[in-house]
């Protein structure tokens, strides 16, 4: 008693009122109790003015962020402040550096510290030593705790029965092991979210398609016996089921780590999620049944990284919209980056692969950059010589699956329905059960029992729809296209049902990476799955030629047309032979003549061939005094010898091959000779023959 003084009771006595848990405030009351009963205490030792301060009722005192010890510091620091009541150190702090600075703020200004074992003075060398002592003790207390509790933790986690809960389609058994739902709704709605996944390969897409159809999952309502929600699914939920490995038939524990940083002078800890399974802590396979093998569920973790657009320079990225086949897949030999993709023109028609390389970041130039179009059809050149053997197989597989979705969803609908009037005969069976004059009870349970008949009735009403659409089953003349395209692979490949994205697609399942490098050509080394590596060269796009350019092959062939014949008769000649323009249009005679004037080629000059001494099949013809059918008579016979550019085109004769003798004579012969009329009789022999 001797240790308080006037000066202290002029002050106010502060009572320090903390539980560690929410649990230990809403169950452990004694505790709460004693506490409180120190503001009794503190009147009996001659306060009048004596202050609670239980704003940190449900926090640690291991060193979390506590409002209500900083009041009371705050309180010691202005002089307010006469004693601290606390039942024992703990209470306190549970950490040397708050405690310390308690005592530290307390010795300063005098401030005593009161418990149930006595009264103790900052100031005093043995009371100080005392109180040290104390919250030493205390914090190693809740060190050898936190110890205990993690050694028996991780102990019954390495035998895979530490479970804090349960993922959606696993219920726990009496002997605490866990096994499948027995629903067998969550069963096959959990199974569809993997194959859809293994169909699909983005998260995205999945989440498209379950919308899209209106098919719901499970999702745990509130606590307890966990009663199970139908709801449309979020992104959030599809990527959590398809990142767990309990449903590979896992037991795991350790997958977060935590990492304790000082910002702004208070402790952070932040929590991180480790994919990799070399950083979990315990991992036990074939632990328990599984919805899927650990084979596909390391599959499909290596797919959603690399799907992971903008996170890495490393990965592929997931497939998006464009005409780029190899988006994604092409990484830069010289800097090691992933090469993206520009597109420009009307409706984005051109795509350009670009390596940025450092020019973002160091303002320096890009590394390499060059036109997507040639690239992506030597590319899948090589594809389709790989896959061509497969073709057959994926064109039994394609007939085996057509129609595949709508039974998934007709299935998925009718496990709804099942469940739905199963509700409804629960709710007919309590409304049943109810005293009819409790119209209280029996109104609300009519209520209920009226909810679930209208779901069963939407639900029917779904399933009727369903059914009175036609099934997507190839016919019979869809059938044997089909077989004929996986004959021939290159047609499928670029027939017009065939999307871009199924195209890239079948890319990604062969290709790993393609290295890139540009010189004189575009130097490529193609990473196949498997390990297996191709050497291709490809040349460069040359200026101003694109994939709507005409081929060399016709200009090449209008180059020599137009010393023959005008614009009008070379786009006839064009169109019989099957030449067309570079979009896939027919030939006119303005079409010639763009042609013409792109390429620097004179039009026809009325009287060119006769200054060069040739002649066509007509003009021959006049010249020898026959017919034009005789010519070519004379031309298979080969006594007269042309020249003819394609089908279609003019014969070109030369005028020194109509005046030689033997070709002269040839044609007087044919145009001189007359048959005899035919006689009457029978038996008499034509001398001509």
């Amino acid at each position: 008693m001797t240790k308080i003084t006037p000066e202290h009771l002029s002050r106010s006595a502060v009572v320090y009122i903390r539980q560690s848990t929410a649990h230990q405030v809403t169950n452990n009351l004694e505790s709460k109790r004693r506490q409180y009963g120190l503001v009794e205490r503190g009147r009996q030792l001659g306060w009048n003015d004596v202050r609670v301060i239980d704003d940190d009722l449900g926090r640690s005192g291991g060193g979390t962020a506590r409002p209500g010890f900083e009041k009371l510091l705050a309180a010691i620091c202005e002089g307010r402040v006469g004693a601290v009541l606390s039942i024992e150190a703990s209470r306190l702090a549970r950490n040397g550096r708050d405690w310390h600075t308690l005592l530290e703020f307390c010795g300063l200004v005098d401030t005593l510290i009161i418990d149930e074992d006595g009264i103790y003075d900052p100031r005093s060398t043995n009371d100080r030593l005392l109180l040290g002592m104390k919250g030493t003790m205390s914090e190693m207390e809740l060190s050898v705790f936190r110890q205990r509790s993690r050694v028996a933790i991780q102990q019954k986690a390495q035998r895979g029965e530490l479970f804090s809960t349960i993922a959606i389609g696993y219920v726990r058994t009496a002997d605490n092991r866990i096994e499948k739902d027995p629903d067998r709704r969550i069963q096959d709605a959990l199974a569809l979210v993997f194959a859809k996944f293994a169909e699909l390969q983005t998260v995205r897409q999945v989440l498209l398609w379950f919308r899209q159809e209106n098919i719901l999952l499970p999702a745990v309502q509130g606590s307890g016996k966990r009663p199970i929600d139908w709801k449309v699914p979020h992104y959030q939920t599809l990527h959590h089921i398809l990142i767990n490995p309990v449903y590979a038939g896992c037991y795991v524990y350790g997958r977060r780590s935590t990492h304790v940083t000082i910002k702004e002078g208070r402790k952070r800890v932040n929590r991180k999620m480790h994919r990799d399974p070399k950083g979990w802590e315990v991992l036990i396979q074939d632990h328990h049944e599984g919805y899927l093998s650990w084979e596909q569920f390391e599959r499909n973790q290596h797919l959603m990284a690399d799907n992971a657009n903008a996170m890495s320079y490393m990965g592929r990225g997931s497939i998006r919209a464009g005409e780029a086949l190899l988006a994604g897949l092409l990484r830069c030999t010289r800097c090691g980056r992933r090469l993206s993709v520009a597109y420009s023109g009307t409706g984005r028609a051109r795509q350009r692969y670009v390596c940025h390389g450092t020019s973002n970041t160091m303002a320096t130039q890009k590394c390499i950059s060059f036109g997507g179009i040639r690239m992506d059809r030597a590319v899948a050149a090589e594809v389709l010589d790989r896959l061509q053997p497969l073709g057959i197989e994926a064109a039994l597989a394609a007939l085996e699956t057509a129609g595949h979705e709508q039974v998934e969803k007709r299935h998925q609908l009718e496990n709804a329905l099942q469940a739905a009037r199963y509700e409804a005969a629960r709710a007919h069976r309590q409304y049943d059960a109810v005293d009819p004059d409790n119209r209280l009870v029996a109104s609300e349970l009519e209520r209920r029992w009226n909810e679930k008949l209208g779901r069963v009735q939407a639900l029917e009403a779904a399933l009727a729809e369903l059914a009175g659409k036609p099934a997507s089953v190839l016919s019979p003349s869809d059938g044997e296209r089909l077989m004929s395209l996986g004959k021939d692979l290159a047609c499928a490949w670029d027939s017009i049902g065939t999307t871009v994205e199924t195209k890239k697609k079948i890319i990604r399942l062969l290709i790993t990476e393609i290295v890139v490098d540009v010189s004189d050509t575009l130097d490529l080394v193609i990473h196949w799955q498997g390990g297996d590596h191709t050497r291709l060269t490809v040349k460069k796009n040359k200026v101003g030629r694109n994939r709507w350019g005409t081929d060399a092959e016709v200009i090449d062939l209008v180059r020599v047309l137009a010393r023959q014949m005008s614009d009008t008769n070379i786009a006839s000649v064009l169109n019989r032979s099957g030449k067309c323009t570079g979009r896939g249009q027919s030939w006119t005679r303005t079409r010639i003549c763009s042609l013409r004037y792109q390429n620097e080629i004179a039009a026809y000059r009325e009287g060119e061939r006769a200054e060069r001494g040739e002649a066509t099949l007509q003009e021959a013809a006049e010249l020898l005094s026959v017919s034009p059918s005789t010519i070519l008579r004379m031309l298979k016979a080969g006594i007269l010898r042309a020249s003819q550019l394609c089908k279609g085109a003019p014969w070109i004769i030369r005028h020194a091959d109509l005046q030689r003798e033997d070709v002269r004579g040839d044609a007087y012969r044919r145009r001189t000779r007359r048959r005899r009329p035919a006689s009457g009789d029978r038996l008499q022999i034509d001398l001509d023959l």
